[in-house]
């Protein structure tokens, strides 16, 4: 009788396991293939990239890609919402046309910052000026009255507007040494120009909008071909033009050679006050576990100069499609999946942190946060975070990914905590099991991140539909997992300054204005 039962109960657990198995796996095929036959990325990607355009916090253009989600959303079956985590200062972009209409007509390559003041109805007509090299801030004060009525150049003139891959490739090697040198010497000595005028970046624009400058030009090269990173305005009454590498070198050139060139600016800008911010959040319930929680995590804002669409327009598209594809092959999952499309990351992971202070109770039923934001490429990199037991959870989770897609990763366990450059550390820093899945970066760094070619043409959606497969795999598994994530940390290491064990708050980066992601 008692092998009898043995008997029985083996037979049992290995039907169950076997069912088991072939559900996971009948899940997975069908993920696949709604991921391949069915995709909708392309179409997202379009409507958010071409159609809403750029999502800079408190622009009008954030809030309709926040409607647009949640009606995408609904149309789905899904639910959803946009939940308000605080205010930022309101602000629309209109036009900006800049000319050199001396001594040749060019219409020039620029864009006006973001939150900078408009120019004066019909535009204006100014001379431009350069920083000059002064002994003292005395000296200084006695030049700036130069600057009134003028456009006033507050960046070095690069050496060149190559990449350093393309002198690697066709330079010399004496060459490519002389023109890092030159480069070398050309940043610290215009740092020091800026330093001998008794400034840092922000009080010399100060100095110069009190000394009535007519507008700031500027240019933040990316180091790659034909772009240029654009960030915010730190003007109150005048507009700051950031130009494109090559015409700024163009007209600075101009200007120190005493050809004293004139430009036409017209830069439209609206100023709408203190605005509401949110992050918006799609649901699909949990039916066995509705108190633990998956979140598929993604920044949804952006800087404006292009559209977004790498930073992080592919990561918010991607994490739509993942739940789309859920709610049709997985419509009752064990856990209740979430989608946080977060607000304000680029001002400082604002949105999520305002949702891990104003939800507590999801964060502690927290059993896992998947977040992608670097970039369009394929994901090659998870990093378990800091949580000892992170190996035992993933290696079950990957196991039913399929191998052309695991390939591609690389997995640290139990890694460390990975900084505050994207919203998966608001998380982290709460004690809550958030992952960063990084991708290969398709020269993110010098083209797309933060840049005006930061366009849909950029987006490789065949490397998307690879992270979707990824995702979706994931939160299905950790959904369907019989265990609750299990929190315990590695110890961490000691602050650099006082040698008391760093908490884990400690560990992220403080704040980030242009971030890293």
């Amino acid at each position: 009788m008692k092998r009898s039962i043995q008997l029985f109960l083996f037979l049992f657990l290995f039907t169950s396991s076997v069912a088991i198995a072939q559900d996971r796996n009948e899940i997975v095929d069908r993920i696949v293939s709604e991921a391949t036959e069915n995709s909708h990325l392309e179409e997202l990607g379009h409507y958010l990239m071409d159609v809403v355009g750029p999502r800079l916090v408190g622009t009008p253009q954030m809030q309709h890609a926040h409607d647009w989600a949640v009606e995408t959303f609904e149309s789905w079956g899904i639910s959803a919402r946009n939940e308000q985590y605080g205010e930022w200062r309101g602000w629309e972009r209109g036009i900006t046309h800049v000319d050199m209409i001396s001594p040749r007509v060019v219409t020039l390559e620029a864009m006006q910052l973001a939150w900078s003041p408009p120019t004066p109805d019909g535009g204006v007509e100014a001379g431009i000026v350069i920083i000059p090299e002064v002994a003292d801030a005395d000296e200084f004060e006695a030049w700036l009255p130069n600057v009134e009525g003028k456009f006033v150049m507050i960046s070095m003139h690069q050496p060149t507007g190559r990449p350093d891959y393309n002198w690697e490739e066709f330079a010399t090697e004496e060459s490519f040494e002389r023109m890092r040198a030159e480069r070398q010497e050309q940043t610290a000595a215009w740092r020091q120009r800026v330093s001998n005028a008794g400034h840092n970046n922000r009080t010399l624009v100060q100095a110069l909008e009190d000394a009535g400058a007519a507008g700031i030009l500027m240019s933040n090269w990316s180091q790659g071909f034909g772009t240029n990173k654009v960030f915010g305005a730190n003007t109150r009454t005048i507009p700051t033009i950031d130009i494109l590498l090559e015409d700024y070198g163009m007209l600075y050139r101009l200007v120190e050679n005493g050809h004293d060139p004139m430009i036409r600016v017209r830069a439209e800008s609206t100023d709408h006050g203190m605005v509401p911010t949110f992050n918006t959040i799609a649901e699909i319930p949990g039916t066995e576990k509705p108190d633990e929680y998956i979140i598929l995590s993604a920044h949804y804002d952006s800087w404006d100069a292009g559209t977004g669409a790498t930073d992080n327009g592919t990561g918010s598209i991607t994490m739509m499609e993942v739940a789309r594809i859920l709610k049709e092959v997985y419509p009752n999952p064990k856990r209740t999946i979430l989608v946080g499309l977060w607000g304000g990351e680029e001002q400082g992971l604002n949105g999520s942190r305002g949702f891990v202070e104003d939800n507590p109770e999801i964060v502690a039923g927290l059993q896992a946060l998947f977040n992608q934001d670097n970039g369009t490429g394929r994901v090659i990199d998870i990093n378990g975070q800091g949580f000892l037991h992170s190996y035992k959870y993933f290696s079950n989770w990957l196991s039913a990914v399929p191998q052309d897609v695991t390939r591609h990763i690389d997995t640290t366990f139990p890694g460390m905590p990975s900084g505050g450059g994207t919203d998966h550390a608001s998380f982290v820093a709460a004690g809550a099991p958030g992952f960063v899945l990084r991708s290969l970066n398709w020269s993110y760094w010098n083209y797309t991140w933060h840049t005006n070619r930061d366009t849909y043409d950029k987006i490789v959606f065949d490397d998307l539909r690879n992270n979707v497969i990824l995702i979706a795999t994931l939160a299905y598994m950790a959904s369907e997992d019989p265990e609750t994530f299990d929190r315990e940390k590695r110890v961490m290491p000691p602050h650099p300054r006082t040698g008391e064990q760093m908490s884990w708050p400690e560990m992220r980066s403080p704040n980030r204005s242009g971030g890293a992601n």
